[in-house]
């Protein structure tokens, strides 16, 4: 079978409305993707950068995959959480990206974004804290009713990923 080597780190956050931040982050593919080797989901530890606006995690991602044809190809799905003073941990995104279909490495930035509630959940969420979240967190990277929501745009997470492929041209696979 067709094989995909998924090898690199989630470098950090940027453009968030406050620092000391995390990230939760998952893989998800199609039906035809096996997953061999690595951990489909993780978080990383929080940073709580002093004077740079950049949340730095060098997360390491290693991920081995073995597939029969291409369609559903892997994507990243990443939650970034604020964490307070007090322990408490505040969603400020969500976003996803696709793994990049071409051997080598990229440097892939993924945009987040939140859902924005009623005026009444926004001044709750200004006096009381917490902020809007989705019931279901598939509609992030599925599409399915995305287009129903109204968001607000937040900051960036960066990713570096090498990418190894083998034999998709022995197997029929083209990418």
């Amino acid at each position: 079978m067709a094989e995909l080597h998924i090898i690199g780190e989630i470098v950090g956050g940027d453009g968030f409305p406050e620092n000391s931040l995390f990230c939760k982050w998952s893989v998800h593919a199609g039906g035809a993707w096996k997953l061999l080797a690595g951990n489909r989901e993780g978080q990383t530890q929080a940073d709580s950068p002093m004077d740079e606006e950049f949340a730095c995690w060098n997360h390491p991602l290693d991920l081995h995959f073995v597939t029969k044809g291409i369609q559903g190809w892997p994507k990243i799905n990443v939650q970034v959480y604020h964490q307070d003073e007090y322990g408490r941990n505040e969603l400020y995104g969500y976003g996803f990206v696709h793994v990049p279909t071409s051997p080598g490495v990229h440097d892939v930035e993924c945009v987040t974004w939140r859902p924005v509630g009623s005026f009444t959940d926004q001044l709750a969420e200004y006096f009381l804290g917490g902020a809007s979240q989705l019931r279901k967190t598939d509609v992030v990277y599925t599409g399915a009713d995305r287009y129903n929501l109204q968001t607000a745009a937040m900051g960036k997470v960066h990713f570096n990923l090498g990418i190894v492929l083998r034999n998709f041209d022995k197997f029929g696979v083209e990418c």
